[in-house]
């Protein structure tokens, strides 16, 4: 009798352990199968949630269909209290598996708004966009000039958000002046610029922050990108050009930045600059005079008088041989690498060509037929205004 009520027993137990096994096993494949999203999602964690909410929050946007299983798993694997305030973006066919690692990793949010504060020549503008996870890019909401325009209550709801991503970029060709004014009106920074940075000091770049970063610590890290990038193409100069630091290099890429807008003529651009200073001949580069006006304190907003074509300023590159005494703005990547590598050229004229480049010449003769066409191109634009 004993021994068979034994048996019994251990035949029960045997079929318990059996069966807790399956059921573990399935748990198991439940939390690392393909999950239900046919499309990807972005996921917002608020701060302090805790396990059970983000359950109800992926099974009311359709990411699990097992609230206890996706409980059970995450809790056993030691992630119950690991969740991640911020917005996730989660791919389609997700395991919960998977979920739980993305939400539990933490890190930038990888979904959500981001505003991206824009400091041009001309303007300052704030943008901002949202993720949209079936495209996976970012699509602007709005956007605005912070000094001129009335904030939207749409921004100012937003940036509440603890989680909105900020970023200040940087166009290439600002003045210091125009960054430090711009940098004063960003009312997601903190503290006082005390000094004007140098003129080609800053990078024009985009710059990733958090919200309160001081506005000294963002100069400061807009100068070591400029720093290291200098550094790293000053080493790879073409042989024989005529300029001798690093300093005279950004002189010179700040001439070439200003001169054009175009990525791809600025190597030809600093050609022109590299053989007049080869030559010996003046520069004669009309930003720089208006630099000697302006100080880089905003634009000049019109043309050039003849006067000032002739007044002696340190910038004057039409009265004074050689480069500026200091840049003239802050130059970006391509305009250092294009004053560092030339390209060879035997030009040493250009003059806007109407289309938003330049016509090169190689004589004077040339020169003057370029300037005859934008000209005659510049007076059939007036005349159709």
């Amino acid at each position: 009798m004993f021994r068979s009520i034994a048996s019994n027993a251990l035949t029960l137990f045997i079929f318990g352990l059996v069966g807790l096994s399956v059921g573990l096993a399935w748990v198991h494949d439940q939390y690392v199968s393909q999950g239900p999203l046919e499309n990807p999602i972005c996921v917002r964690v608020e701060k302090g949630m805790r396990l059970a909410a983000v359950s109800e929050t992926l099974l009311a946007q359709g990411a699990i269909t097992h609230g206890p299983i996706f409980r059970l798993s995450a809790d056993y694997e030691g992630k119950a209290q690991e969740f991640k305030f911020g917005s996730y973006l989660v791919p389609a066919g997700a395991s919960m598996g998977q979920i739980s690692d993305i939400l539990t990793q933490g890190g930038q949010s990888t979904c959500g708004r981001d505003v991206n504060y824009r400091i041009s020549v001309n303007a300052v503008q704030i943008v901002m966009r949202e993720l949209n996870p079936l495209t996976n890019r970012y699509e602007e909401i709005l956007s605005f000039d912070p000094v001129t325009e009335v904030v939207p209550a749409a921004y100012l709801e937003a940036a509440a958000e603890s989680d909105l991503r900020w970023r200040v970029t940087l166009a290439e060709g600002v003045t210091s002046w125009q960054v430090v004014e711009g940098l004063k009106r960003a009312d997601f920074l903190e503290g006082p610029i005390e000094a004007m940075p140098a003129e080609g000091s800053l990078a024009p770049e985009s710059y990733e922050l958090e919200r309160a970063t001081t506005r000294i610590n963002l100069i400061e890290k807009m100068q070591k990108r400029q720093s290291d990038i200098l550094g790293e193409l000053w080493a790879e100069r073409a042989a024989d050009l005529p300029i001798n630091s690093p300093q005279e290099a950004l002189v010179l890429a700040s001439l070439i930045e200003k001169e054009t807008g175009l990525a791809d003529e600025r190597g030809k651009v600093a050609s022109v600059f590299v053989n007049r200073l080869q030559q010996g001949m003046k520069l004669q580069t009309d930003p720089a005079v208006i630099y000697g006006l302006t100080q880089g304190m905003g634009i000049l907003g019109r043309g050039l008088r003849q006067s000032e074509l002739e007044r002696d300023t340190p910038y004057n590159t039409y009265v004074n041989a050689g480069l500026p005494p200091t840049p003239i703005a802050n130059p970006g990547r391509v305009s250092i690498s294009a004053a560092l590598n030339p390209d060879q050229t035997p030009y040493i004229f250009f003059v806007a060509d109407g289309s938003g480049g330049h016509a090169f010449g190689v004589t004077l003769s040339e020169h003057n037929a370029n300037v005859a066409t934008w000209r005659k191109l510049e007076a059939q634009k007036a005349a159709k205004n």
